[in-house]
């Protein structure tokens, strides 16, 4: 797999341990809920929500779980007091890693994340010291099972303005400017193309390969950092083989 394929962190966050299944499905919900306090119920206007549902979707997020975050949302009681950061470090052999924070209490979340940092041979570091090695990307995941005709799909997506599209085996991935997103969105609906995933997310520049123990050790806490109910994204640009 590699550490910046989208659907293969999919798939791996699909087969993880019960502890990042769970931190997942509160992470996803609280991601609901402030787009909602944020923005409101529609995701006809709210990009925030329509991004965050659709990674409900892919992660098989229970529609009673997403009920009840929009309708937190809606409330006026709970989510105010987050705050959103940016963290950025080192994993193991230089890796860059990326972290998006939302948090009650930055002091407690810091310091949680430098120890996983530190205990899995890596280091939280400065603001800006890796953010430049990534750029926002919109990525569409369509499956081959759904959609096999490379050609066309290549058309339709080019023709809305992506970037990219590459065969991932099971997939096709395709990349683009965020302010693609919605035309791609609905071209792939106007053909009756659904997709696996869709998200605004941040994309490596070049990639680190790693083997053998730095591997481990980058899985390892790329794990304990998905488990942390605070960190509700973690991009990298590591890339390890199957």
């Amino acid at each position: 797999m590699s550490g910046h394929s989208k659907w293969a962190n999919i798939k791996r966050k699909k087969g993880a341990n019960d502890a990042i299944r769970g931190a997942l499905t509160t992470k996803i919900g609280r991601e609901i809920t402030i787009a909602v306090r944020m923005g409101g119920s529609d995701p006809t206007g709210n990009m925030r929500l329509k991004l965050a549902l659709s990674k409900a979707k892919a992660n098989n997020i229970p529609k009673d779980n997403i009920k009840r975050a929009i309708q937190k949302g809606e409330g006026t009681t709970e989510g105010a007091n987050y705050e959103e950061l940016t963290y950025e470090g080192y994993g193991p052999a230089g890796t860059a890693v990326m972290l998006d924070i939302l948090t009650d209490n930055r002091n407690r979340t810091a310091a949680d994340v430098r120890h996983l940092f530190s205990k899995h041979g890596g280091n939280l570091g400065q603001d800006g010291c890796v953010g430049w090695m990534f750029q926002k990307k919109a990525i569409f995941v369509v499956e081959k099972e759904t959609f096999a005709d490379e050609d066309a799909l290549m058309e339709i997506v080019l023709e809305a303005g992506a970037d990219d599209m590459k065969d991932e085996g099971e997939v096709f991935e395709i990349t683009a400017d965020p302010d693609a997103y919605d035309d791609i969105e609905a071209a792939l609906e106007a053909k009756g193309i659904e997709t696996a995933s869709s998200e605004i997310t941040m994309v490596p520049d070049n990639t680190v390969k790693l083997s053998g123990e730095d591997a481990e050790k980058m899985q390892k806490l790329e794990d304990a950092l998905e488990e942390n109910d605070d960190v509700q994204n973690v991009y990298s640009n590591y890339e390890i083989e199957e």
